[in-house]
């Protein structure tokens, strides 16, 4: 059964860092791009990067500014989402999702399969 597991939310202050984890099971991980995303209390979901399978390939949403870097490990069926400078409007519920559709060397920004429950990440003083 394909399973998604993200974890590392939690609470930080404005200007701090989290690294957020995303470990796959069920599945030939390297096959799929692993996207990041994340939902605001009233907001819609939004994207905030991809990674592609074999790890060379990477998009950012705009608002990322450099501040975030994601990242895989495949012997370890584990995605990345390293977070820096953290500002209040990063407060959200952060999903990792998988696809296997694209080449082993793209990823998209949307049309994902495959998600995780989600993790909370609070900026906040």
């Amino acid at each position: 059964q394909l399973q998604l597991v993200e974890s590392g939310g939690g609470l930080v202050q404005p200007g701090g860092s989290l690294r957020l984890s995303c470990v796959a099971t069920g599945f030939t991980f390297n096959s799929y791009a692993v996207g990041w995303f994340r939902q605001a209390p009233g907001k819609e979901r939004e994207v905030v990067g991809c990674i592609s399978g074999n790890g060379i390939k990477t998009l950012y949403n705009d608002f990322v500014k450099g501040r975030f870097t994601i990242s895989r490990v495949n012997a370890k069926n584990t995605a990345y989402l390293e977070m820096n400078n953290l500002e209040p409007e990063d407060t959200a519920i952060y999903y990792c999702a998988a696809d296997s559709s694209l080449p082993n060397a793209r990823c998209q920004m949307e049309g994902y399969d495959y998600w995780g429950q989600g993790t909370q990440v609070s900026v906040s003083t």
